[in-house]
């Protein structure tokens, strides 16, 4: 029986040295422990979903619809239709919404910066239908922007009925669609400089101050976390979208319908640790590694031409998994002159021998033509060789 049992012991010490193990999520010590209804977990660019569950389920959301009425206002300033120092006259239709709001004085006036920071920093109910007002006329003529914005980002799960997630019966959205609108919204740096704000003061035109307090405890708490909109009602429970970046790994996550306020807290941090955690950013071709390439300038000595890609291509991998990708450029050997941004060529990027995508190779400085004493360097090189 002894014999039996050290026999056993070794077989299984030899299984366990030999047996091929998979490397994908080898580094991972944990699976996240998201009690929601919902929940997704992303990249920032949204190419690369690293966990999910129910993300496409149509729910209520409460104010984290407010991201679609910043991502309109951003859009606004961006496009020049409106600045943050424009002023706002606050309607009493606005001034009388209920839930969370900033208690905004009727007919009184504000700039567009103060309501924009209130809807960020503490989900102004009526800061949100203010703006709203100003920008589409009435907040009926401003969902269906938010509407038609939604079609346009192809989030094909979410309908609006209302710029502050106040419940509605036809109103919802999902966490893949809000992790879209994430991405948008994240891009824009007042956006961001917004949601670092922990306490500030709101002061009214007449002098009267309210204390602004974020809502997303996570702004403070979490390593890392750059931006995020809470939102929370009897129908929607505790719901959450989240930013937070790392090094070089940028993440956003989004938690739905979880059952107290602590339990949308937690959620995402484990969503976020699970993704800081399993996984990391691979450039593929970047500046650095577009320079690698030697395109000759043809009258200048030793010269190479500055080269750069019209876009970066990074992804996003399992910790411990091998780089299935690699480039092929398409460049000539020499050139005479460029201009600034001029297309020299072209990189393939291909995955296991396919093309995922191909991007232009740009000239990163400017190579005047040359000159007539340019072209007798040439020619005396031509004949010197």
């Amino acid at each position: 029986m002894r014999k039996l049992l050290g026999l056993l012991m070794c077989l299984a010490l030899i299984l366990a040295l030999f047996l091929p193990i998979n490397s994908t999520y080898c580094s991972t010590q944990f699976e996240p422990e998201v009690d929601t209804k919902a929940c997704i977990l992303m990249d920032s660019t949204g190419q690369n979903i690293l966990y999910h569950n129910n993300e496409k389920a149509h729910l209520p959301v409460a104010s984290v619809v407010k991201l679609m009425t910043i991502l309109l206002v951003e859009e606004e300033i961006d496009n020049g239709r409106l600045s943050l120092t424009d002023t706002v006259i606050a309607s009493e239709n606005a001034s009388g919404m209920g839930g969370s709001q900033i208690f905004l004085d009727a007919n009184a006036e504000y700039t567009v910066e103060s309501l924009l920071k209130s809807i960020v920093v503490c989900s102004a109910n009526d800061s949100s239908v203010a703006m709203a007002e100003h920008i589409a006329g009435n907040e009926t003529s401003f969902v269906q922007r938010m509407n038609a914005r939604a079609k346009e980002l192809q989030m094909n799960d979410t309908n609006y009925e209302n710029c502050t997630g106040l419940p509605s019966p036809n109103q919802y959205s999902c966490a893949k669609d809000i992790a879209v609108l994430m991405s948008k919204v994240i891009q824009y740096p007042s956006y961001l400089t917004y949601c670092k704000i922990w306490m500030e003061d709101f002061v009214h035109p007449s002098g009267r101050i309210n204390e602004m307090v974020n809502t997303n405890k996570l702004i403070r708490f979490y390593e890392g976390c750059e931006s995020g909109k809470t939102g929370s009602t009897n129908e929607a429970g505790y719901c959450l979208s989240v930013s937070a970046k790392r090094n070089n790994l940028h993440l956003i996550g989004v938690v739905l319908g979880a059952k107290d306020s602590k339990g949308r807290f937690k959620s995402a941090s484990d969503l976020l640790n699970y993704g800081f955690g399993s996984f990391s950013n691979y450039e593929i071709l970047n500046t650095v590694i577009t320079n690698q390439q030697k395109v000759k300038v043809q009258y200048e000595k030793d010269k190479n031409l500055k080269l750069k890609p019209e876009k970066d291509f990074v992804t996003l991998l399992p910790k411990g998994e091998t780089n299935p990708y690699t480039v092929k450029f398409n460049l000539p050997s020499n050139v005479l002159y460029a201009n600034m941004g001029d297309a020299i060529g072209y990189a393939e990027i291909l995955k296991d021998g396919v093309v995922q995508d191909t991007i232009s190779i740009l000239a990163d400085e400017q190579i005047d033509q040359p000159s007539l004493i340019d072209y007798i360097k040439l020619i005396n090189q031509d004949f010197v060789a």
